[in-house]
């Protein structure tokens, strides 16, 4: 297994991700030893789910470091007791989901601030080292299992069907299967876009208000992210509608259609998106930056993918599948320095070395994930 860059907290603490990021596995590498119940798990399901009490009587008196509740989007209820065990017991949880949507559709007890709130990411570069491999994550991303098995490509697909479509199915989220699943592959084609849910609609032949759930549904899930147009002390007129991502390149590519007319610079330039938000995401949650994440387009058409907003400072990031800094790559930079001229600005691309460009820095993909800190923490960072 591969060292995360999460750190455990010494209280208690949530633990959120989509499925197959790896959640479980770095709990039982960080916690070892500690009591752990699986409510995927059948018999504990059903049991606790007709009485969350029990869970007090399962847990041995005799001294218990750490209890492990796996996916408790499924017995929200079992919030409650966790809570009172805190109080009582001086127990100390680490509590996991793959969905916060019954927690906050059922306003459901979180703790009342009592246990942090972690967020678990597909692999990082940093966390692969020298195993990173770009085409490799840009064809089939980064869950774990798909940076270690033989067959990454037949496991992607797997996950697809049996998570996003089956399992969303056997939770009762969705009526019709059929009309979802057209509906992912219609929202697929909008990786990387400006978000026109008209058009997604049309698309998957779904009615709008019904894809408008269906995009709140992935979301709920983890398995997908809204970016929101970074408006503070605009200076222009600017798009309204965010820019719309799965959370992983290589599910994003599972879902995709593709057909004789389309070339794979337009599937790999939102795969490479994916993959570079996918690293601001992790690094961002696990060293709890506070950065929000945004992107810059104005009605005039300049553009930057990536817009970090926080007590840090204000970054700003382009990204290009090229493998050279083309002038017009730049032009939305440039007119986004002009607007906000104390961000730190920079085009990742494909290119084989490190540039500077007027006061636009220029870093090489595969040095991306190095240059986070650097990029991240500020001009301070060492």
């Amino acid at each position: 297994m591969y060292s995360r860059l999460l750190q455990a907290p010494k209280r208690s603490f949530f633990l959120f991700g989509p499925r197959g990021t790896g959640k479980s596995a770095w709990l039982e590498q960080t916690l070892p030893g500690a009591l752990s119940f699986d409510l995927r798990q059948s018999s504990t399901y059903q049991r606790l789910l007709a009485a969350p009490d029990r869970l007090d009587d399962w847990i041995p008196r005799a001294h218990i470091d750490w209890v492990v509740l796996d996916e408790i989007q499924r017995v929200p209820d079992l919030l409650n007791e966790v809570h009172r065990l805190i109080e009582t017991r001086k127990l100390r949880f680490a509590v996991t989901g793959s969905s916060a949507r019954k927690l906050r559709r059922e306003g459901v007890n979180l703790l009342a601030g009592r246990a942090r709130t972690l967020r678990m990411h597909p692999l990082t570069a940093l966390e692969l080292g020298r195993d990173f491999d770009l085409s490799r994550a840009l064809r089939f991303g980064l869950l774990p299992f798909a940076c270690t098995t033989d067959d990454p490509g037949s496991y992607v697909r797997d996950y697809v069907g049996t998570y996003v479509r089956e399992e969303v199915q056997a939770e009762g989220l969705v009526r019709n299967v059929g009309m979802f699943s057209r509906f992912l592959e219609a929202a697929s084609l909008s990786q990387g876009s400006v978000l026109n849910m008209s058009a997604v609609a049309r698309d998957a032949s779904v009615n709008a208000k019904v894809v408008e759930g269906y995009f709140g549904l992935i979301e709920d899930l983890l398995l997908a992210v809204r970016l929101p147009v970074f408006t503070k002390r605009t200076k222009r007129l600017m798009i309204a509608h965010p820019k719309f991502y799965f959370f992983d390149a290589g599910v994003y590519r599972a879902l995709r259609p593709r057909g004789p007319l389309d070339t794979e610079y337009e599937i790999d330039g939102p795969a490479l998106e994916t993959v570079v938000l996918s690293q601001l995401r992790a690094v961002n949650d696990a060293h709890d930056l506070g950065y929000t994440i945004h992107y810059w387009r104005t009605k005039s058409g300049n553009e930057v993918d990536f817009v970090l907003y926080g007590e840090r400072g204000l970054v700003a990031i382009e990204v290009k599948r090229s493998d050279r800094a083309r002038d017009g790559d730049l032009d939305g930079l440039r007119a986004f320095r002009d607007d906000y001229p104390m961000a730190r600005t920079y085009l990742v691309n494909m290119s084989s070395r490190r540039e500077h460009v007027r006061d636009i820095e220029i870093v090489p993909v595969d040095e991306f994930s190095h240059a986070l800190d650097r990029i991240l923490f500020g001009p301070e960072a060492k």
